[in-house]
């Protein structure tokens, strides 16, 4: 699902990624630990097109996802492709305060031109898989962490990609709500089959998932 070779990133003379190699198959979900400062976040950013790898020409980077290697892509083609394949979910939930929970949720939809009836109904079935349903029609500031993170985590799949990326997806929540969200990565996986790559530095998540990256001063050991 994921293979990437020789990912390099400068930020002028500091060199935040050192060559970084990652496989990671289709289905698996994945976590990557490492001190602040690892290279951690910035290699999510770069596997989920949302940063690019420094010269990736002269080091002969390669970055496929799903087979497809986005280095080759214009900005336009990049962005379609982001919002058809790849899903995140950050820290802090990233919705929108104007909006409700559903609105937000349906944002990546009607960026995508999707019919609206048909995404509906899919938001509909993935609030209640995440056991908010009564909190469809909430703003933001009417959820609590724990709900507003499960809002961003059904924003992240209504569009069925076949990646989610999450950075540190637990690490803003209470020790209950951060189980409870583990437990439903893999649930989620086991139902929609996609895979996920976890940014985090909670040890009980790391432990469970199928694979534990590590990396340490821009490199996975």
């Amino acid at each position: 699902m994921i293979k990437a070779k020789n990912i390099h990133k400068f930020y002028g003379n500091l060199e935040v990624l050192k060559g970084v190699d990652i496989h990671i198959a289709e289905g698996e979900v994945v976590s990557i630990v490492g001190e602040s400062g690892a290279g951690k976040s910035t290699l999510l950013q770069i596997l989920g097109t949302l940063d690019s790898p420094t010269n990736p020409q002269q080091y002969k980077t390669e970055i496929l996802i799903h087979g497809k290697n986005y280095l080759n892509m214009s900005d336009r083609e990049i962005s379609k492709f982001r919002n058809e394949n790849i899903g995140f979910v950050f820290q802090f939930h990233q919705l929108l305060p104007e909006f409700s929970a559903l609105e937000n949720v349906l944002l990546p939809t009607r960026i995508s031109g999707k019919n609206e009836k048909e995404s509906a109904e899919k938001a509909f079935s993935l609030f209640e898989d995440l056991k908010i349903a009564d909190r469809l029609h909430h703003k933001p500031n009417e959820l609590s962490g724990g709900e507003a993170q499960r809002v961003a985590v059904a924003r992240s799949l209504i569009n069925s990609p076949k990646i989610i990326l999450a950075d540190e997806p637990t690490g803003n929540l209470d020790s209950k709500n951060a189980d409870d969200l583990h437990r439903l990565f893999f649930d989620l996986r086991d139902k929609y089959h996609q895979t996920f790559v976890i940014v985090t530095h909670n040890p009980n998540l790391a432990e469970i998932t199928d694979r534990k990256l590590v990396m340490k001063d821009g490199a996975i050991l």
